[in-house]
């Protein structure tokens, strides 16, 4: 959840029936009742039902009205003392979505992506112990370019994959600038552009990233992957449940 104190509070909402659509076709009740969720931060301990309001910018007698149908359903709690706090019903959704997620499911799309967009491979990267390995790879549609097995196995801290697994490791003020880049590092020939992928608690998901024979890596085609593996870095940590705050602003 957002943190609520680091912004302001939005006017109070016009008490209108709660059934009735949004002008983009949301249903208000819907609308009000996913705000009032997401006004509880990570610091808070139990709201109170005026904070609950002012934050979420709704009536008192809205805010009261929504939060009874949330705690019927076990998304809040309200405390003998009159505060609230969140329910054990988002715990239970949130390991149903840990366990049915599929990480290929957000991570093909995104390497699809890349390879038509920069017409060079795509590859995601995944850390065993003190090594990692390739787990998707679509290659890139010229004749001439690197080839590298789903499956194969290669060091870690050597290449752009090989760093960009290890570059979100503790000790902030040693990070590298993201996203990792490598001229004939591993391979002579071979460049290669890649960033890590978070998912949810900030776990390391793995690195994705583009690789291309180094005769073609000019300034022109390294800003145009970079923004790219970036871009893609960002939606698939998203997708997976990850804060994408630390990759943003690296580079």
């Amino acid at each position: 959840m957002r943190n609520p104190k680091a912004r302001t509070a939005p006017a109070a909402l016009p008490d209108v029936p709660a059934s009735e659509p949004g002008l983009d076709g949301n249903v208000r009740a819907v609308d009000r009742a996913l705000a009032l969720l997401d006004v509880f931060g990570e610091e808070d301990g139990p709201l109170a039902l005026a904070d609950l309001a002012r934050r979420s910018g709704l009536h008192l007698t809205t805010a009261l009205r929504l939060l009874g149908t949330l705690e019927s359903h076990g998304f809040v709690k309200r405390l003998p003392g009159g505060g609230y706090v969140l329910g054990a019903t988002l715990l239970l959704l949130g390991e149903r979505f840990r366990r049915t997620l599929r990480l290929d499911d957000h991570v093909r799309p995104a390497l699809e992506r890349l390879r038509l967009e920069s017409r060079e491979s795509a590859t995601f990267f995944v850390r065993e112990a003190d090594r990692r390995r390739c787990l998707f790879r679509l290659d890139s549609p010229h004749p001439v370019r690197h080839h590298a097995r789903v499956g194969e196995v290669q060091p870690l801290g050597i290449g752009a994959h090989g760093r960009a697994l290890l570059a979100l490791d503790p000790v902030p003020e040693l990070r590298p600038r993201l996203p990792i880049i490598s001229r004939g590092e591993r391979l002579a020939d071979v460049a290669a552009i890649a960033a890590p992928v978070l998912g949810a608690g900030g776990v390391l998901a793995g690195s994705i990233g583009i690789t291309m024979p180094l005769y073609r890596f000019d300034a022109a085609a390294e800003c145009l992957c970079v923004a790219l593996v970036m871009r893609e870095a960002v939606a698939v940590t998203t997708a997976l449940g990850g804060d994408p705050t630390p990759l943003n602003g690296e580079r």
